[in-house]
Protein backbone atom coordinates (compact mmCIF):
# COMPACT_ATOMS: atom_id res chain seq x y z
CA UNK A 1 0.00 0.00 0.00
CA UNK A 2 2.83 2.42 0.88
CA UNK A 3 4.48 1.84 -2.51
CA UNK A 4 1.16 2.48 -4.23
CA UNK A 5 0.72 5.78 -2.36
CA UNK A 6 4.20 6.92 -3.39
CA UNK A 7 3.69 5.92 -7.02
CA UNK A 8 0.30 7.60 -7.15
CA UNK A 9 1.77 10.78 -5.69
CA UNK A 10 4.59 10.82 -8.23
CA UNK A 11 2.20 10.25 -11.12
CA UNK A 12 -0.06 13.05 -9.88
CA UNK A 13 2.93 15.42 -9.68
CA UNK A 14 4.13 14.46 -13.15
CA UNK A 15 0.71 14.99 -14.71
CA UNK A 16 0.27 18.30 -12.88
CA UNK A 17 3.68 19.59 -13.97
CA UNK A 18 3.07 18.58 -17.58
CA UNK A 19 -0.23 20.45 -17.56
CA UNK A 20 1.50 23.49 -16.03
CA UNK A 21 4.23 23.26 -18.67
CA UNK A 22 1.69 23.35 -21.49
CA UNK A 23 -0.20 26.23 -19.95
CA UNK A 24 2.76 28.53 -19.28
CA UNK A 25 4.19 27.88 -22.74
CA UNK A 26 1.19 29.68 -24.22
CA UNK A 27 1.92 32.83 -22.21
CA UNK A 28 3.78 35.81 -23.62
CA UNK A 29 5.95 38.27 -21.72
CA UNK A 30 6.95 41.72 -22.92
CA UNK A 31 10.25 43.59 -22.55
CA UNK A 32 12.32 43.94 -20.50
CA UNK A 33 11.90 40.13 -20.63
CA UNK A 34 13.58 38.87 -23.82
CA UNK A 35 14.00 35.15 -23.09
CA UNK A 36 11.88 32.72 -21.07
CA UNK A 37 13.31 29.34 -20.06
CA UNK A 38 10.94 26.51 -19.21
CA UNK A 39 12.93 23.61 -17.72
CA UNK A 40 9.72 21.62 -17.32
CA UNK A 41 10.03 21.24 -21.10
CA UNK A 42 13.69 21.06 -22.07
CA UNK A 43 14.87 19.45 -18.80
CA UNK A 44 11.75 17.31 -18.35
CA UNK A 45 13.64 14.01 -18.02
CA UNK A 46 15.78 15.31 -15.16
CA UNK A 47 12.80 17.00 -13.44
CA UNK A 48 10.78 13.81 -13.61
CA UNK A 49 13.79 11.80 -12.40
CA UNK A 50 13.80 14.07 -9.36
CA UNK A 51 10.09 13.53 -8.78
CA UNK A 52 10.32 9.77 -9.28
CA UNK A 53 13.25 9.34 -6.93
CA UNK A 54 12.31 11.66 -4.11
CA UNK A 55 8.62 12.66 -4.06
CA UNK A 56 6.44 10.83 -1.56
CA UNK A 57 3.13 11.42 0.15
CA UNK A 58 2.96 12.39 3.81
CA UNK A 59 6.13 14.49 4.11
CA UNK A 60 6.45 16.83 7.04
CA UNK A 61 7.19 19.94 5.01
CA UNK A 62 7.41 21.22 1.45
CA UNK A 63 10.17 23.82 1.08
CA UNK A 64 8.91 26.16 -1.63
CA UNK A 65 11.24 28.25 -3.78
CA UNK A 66 10.34 31.12 -6.10
CA UNK A 67 11.45 30.02 -9.59
CA UNK A 68 14.48 28.54 -11.37
CA UNK A 69 17.84 30.22 -11.12
CA UNK A 70 20.03 30.56 -14.25
CA UNK A 71 22.71 28.28 -12.79
CA UNK A 72 20.38 25.99 -10.85
CA UNK A 73 17.12 24.48 -12.07
CA UNK A 74 17.60 26.14 -15.46
CA UNK A 75 20.63 23.88 -15.92
CA UNK A 76 19.64 20.67 -14.14
CA UNK A 77 15.84 20.59 -13.94
CA UNK A 78 16.12 20.29 -10.14
CA UNK A 79 14.81 23.01 -7.77
CA UNK A 80 17.77 24.93 -6.34
CA UNK A 81 19.66 22.54 -8.60
CA UNK A 82 23.25 23.57 -8.16
CA UNK A 83 25.14 21.20 -10.46
CA UNK A 84 27.52 19.61 -7.96
CA UNK A 85 24.78 19.06 -5.38
CA UNK A 86 22.32 17.61 -7.89
CA UNK A 87 24.96 15.28 -9.33
CA UNK A 88 27.10 14.32 -6.35
CA UNK A 89 24.62 14.28 -3.47
CA UNK A 90 21.24 13.72 -5.10
CA UNK A 91 22.75 11.37 -7.67
CA UNK A 92 20.94 12.95 -10.60
CA UNK A 93 22.61 13.35 -13.95
CA UNK A 94 21.86 13.00 -17.65
CA UNK A 95 21.21 14.90 -20.82
CA UNK A 96 19.41 18.25 -20.70
CA UNK A 97 18.08 19.80 -23.90
CA UNK A 98 18.12 23.52 -24.60
CA UNK A 99 15.44 26.21 -24.63
CA UNK A 100 13.88 27.12 -27.97
CA UNK A 101 15.24 30.66 -27.59
CA UNK A 102 18.45 30.93 -25.61
CA UNK A 103 20.13 34.05 -24.27
CA UNK A 104 23.79 34.14 -25.40
CA UNK A 105 24.89 35.21 -21.93
CA UNK A 106 22.99 32.39 -20.22
CA UNK A 107 23.53 29.19 -22.22
CA UNK A 108 22.03 25.97 -20.90
CA UNK A 109 24.92 23.53 -20.55
CA UNK A 110 23.16 21.08 -18.27
CA UNK A 111 25.41 19.21 -15.89
CA UNK A 112 28.43 20.59 -17.74
CA UNK A 113 27.63 24.10 -16.49
CA UNK A 114 30.78 25.36 -14.69
CA UNK A 115 28.90 27.97 -12.63
CA UNK A 116 27.66 27.29 -9.13
CA UNK A 117 24.33 28.58 -7.83
CA UNK A 118 25.02 29.90 -4.35
CA UNK A 119 21.42 29.55 -3.16
CA UNK A 120 21.32 25.92 -4.22
CA UNK A 121 24.73 25.17 -2.77
CA UNK A 122 23.68 26.59 0.59
CA UNK A 123 20.36 24.75 0.66
CA UNK A 124 21.61 21.33 -0.37
CA UNK A 125 24.84 21.60 1.66
CA UNK A 126 22.69 22.26 4.72
CA UNK A 127 20.50 19.25 3.88
CA UNK A 128 23.55 17.03 3.44
CA UNK A 129 25.18 18.19 6.67
CA UNK A 130 21.99 17.81 8.70
CA UNK A 131 20.60 14.58 7.21
CA UNK A 132 23.67 12.84 5.69
CA UNK A 133 21.72 11.03 2.95
CA UNK A 134 19.07 12.19 0.47
CA UNK A 135 16.75 9.40 1.60
CA UNK A 136 16.74 10.69 5.18
CA UNK A 137 16.10 14.25 4.02
CA UNK A 138 13.28 13.36 1.64
CA UNK A 139 11.55 11.19 4.22
CA UNK A 140 10.57 14.48 5.83
CA UNK A 141 10.96 17.19 3.19
CA UNK A 142 10.41 17.93 -0.45
CA UNK A 143 11.80 20.92 -2.36
CA UNK A 144 9.54 22.47 -4.97
CA UNK A 145 9.33 25.74 -6.93
CA UNK A 146 6.26 27.92 -7.15
CA UNK A 147 6.91 29.19 -10.69
CA UNK A 148 8.58 26.95 -13.30
CA UNK A 149 9.90 29.74 -15.55
CA UNK A 150 13.13 31.73 -15.64
CA UNK A 151 12.85 35.24 -17.10
CA UNK A 152 15.91 36.94 -18.61
CA UNK A 153 16.39 40.57 -19.59
CA UNK A 154 18.50 41.87 -22.48
CA UNK A 155 21.63 41.99 -20.33
CA UNK A 156 21.11 38.42 -19.13
CA UNK A 157 19.87 39.63 -15.77
CA UNK A 158 17.35 37.39 -14.04
CA UNK A 159 13.93 39.10 -13.71
CA UNK A 160 12.03 37.49 -10.85
CA UNK A 161 8.26 36.82 -11.11
CA UNK A 162 7.41 39.50 -8.55
CA UNK A 163 8.88 42.09 -10.95
CA UNK A 164 6.66 41.11 -13.91
CA UNK A 165 3.87 43.41 -14.99
CA UNK A 166 0.58 42.88 -13.20
CA UNK A 167 -1.18 41.68 -16.34
CA UNK A 168 1.54 39.09 -16.91
CA UNK A 169 1.45 38.01 -13.29
CA UNK A 170 -2.29 37.36 -13.25
CA UNK A 171 -2.40 34.40 -15.67
CA UNK A 172 0.97 33.06 -14.53
CA UNK A 173 0.13 33.13 -10.82
CA UNK A 174 -3.27 31.56 -11.40
CA UNK A 175 -1.59 28.61 -13.14
CA UNK A 176 1.13 28.33 -10.49
CA UNK A 177 -1.41 28.54 -7.65
CA UNK A 178 -3.32 25.62 -9.15
CA UNK A 179 -0.16 23.55 -9.59
CA UNK A 180 0.87 24.24 -5.98
CA UNK A 181 -2.55 23.16 -4.73
CA UNK A 182 -2.21 19.92 -6.70
CA UNK A 183 1.30 19.35 -5.37
CA UNK A 184 0.10 19.80 -1.79
CA UNK A 185 -2.75 17.36 -2.41
CA UNK A 186 -0.25 14.79 -3.71
CA UNK A 187 2.47 15.32 -1.09
CA UNK A 188 0.14 15.91 1.89
CA UNK A 189 2.65 17.92 3.95
CA UNK A 190 1.93 19.26 7.41
CA UNK A 191 3.61 22.58 6.57
CA UNK A 192 4.48 24.50 3.40
CA UNK A 193 7.51 26.69 4.03
CA UNK A 194 8.08 29.51 1.59
CA UNK A 195 11.79 30.08 1.01
CA UNK A 196 11.72 33.86 0.95
CA UNK A 197 8.82 36.29 1.32
CA UNK A 198 7.52 35.94 -2.23
CA UNK A 199 7.08 32.17 -1.99
CA UNK A 200 5.56 32.46 1.48
CA UNK A 201 3.02 35.06 0.31
CA UNK A 202 2.06 33.08 -2.79
CA UNK A 203 1.66 29.88 -0.76
CA UNK A 204 -0.53 31.67 1.79
CA UNK A 205 -2.75 32.97 -1.01
CA UNK A 206 -2.94 29.73 -3.00
CA UNK A 207 -3.57 27.56 0.05
CA UNK A 208 -6.02 29.81 1.89
CA UNK A 209 -8.72 27.58 3.33
CA UNK A 210 -6.51 24.50 2.98
CA UNK A 211 -5.72 22.50 6.11
CA UNK A 212 -1.95 22.77 5.56
CA UNK A 213 -0.03 25.33 7.61
CA UNK A 214 2.00 27.96 5.73
CA UNK A 215 5.14 29.59 7.07
CA UNK A 216 8.40 31.05 5.83
CA UNK A 217 12.17 30.87 6.10
CA UNK A 218 15.05 33.05 4.95
CA UNK A 219 16.06 32.71 1.30
CA UNK A 220 19.70 31.60 0.93
CA UNK A 221 20.43 34.03 -1.91
CA UNK A 222 23.68 36.01 -1.49
CA UNK A 223 21.71 39.05 -2.68
CA UNK A 224 20.10 39.04 0.76
CA UNK A 225 22.65 40.40 3.28
CA UNK A 226 21.02 38.46 6.13
CA UNK A 227 21.58 35.19 4.28
CA UNK A 228 25.32 35.81 4.25
CA UNK A 229 25.44 35.61 8.03
CA UNK A 230 24.96 31.97 9.13
CA UNK A 231 22.03 31.26 6.81
CA UNK A 232 21.63 27.66 7.99
CA UNK A 233 21.41 28.64 11.65
CA UNK A 234 18.76 31.26 10.93
CA UNK A 235 16.80 28.88 8.71
CA UNK A 236 16.81 26.19 11.39
CA UNK A 237 15.47 28.62 13.98
CA UNK A 238 12.64 29.54 11.63
CA UNK A 239 11.84 25.88 10.97
CA UNK A 240 11.82 25.21 14.69
CA UNK A 241 9.33 28.04 15.17
CA UNK A 242 7.06 26.17 12.76
CA UNK A 243 7.30 23.04 14.90
CA UNK A 244 9.82 21.27 12.66
CA UNK A 245 12.35 19.59 14.92
CA UNK A 246 15.59 18.83 13.08
CA UNK A 247 17.15 16.99 15.98
CA UNK A 248 14.79 14.13 15.26
CA UNK A 249 15.87 14.03 11.61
Amino acid sequence: MADCVILCSVEALIQSSRALCRRVERMRFDPPVVCVYNPLRYARDRWEDYLSRFARSGVEAVLLGMNPGPFGMAQTGVPFGEVAAARDWLGLEGAVKRPAKEHPARPVLGFDCPRSEVSGRRLWSWAEKRFSSPDRFFERFFVFNYCPLLFLEQTGRNRTPDKLRSGEQADLFEACDRALQQAVDALRPRVVVGIGRFAEKRAAFALAGHTVRVGGMLHPSPANPRANQSWARQAERQLAALGISLWAG
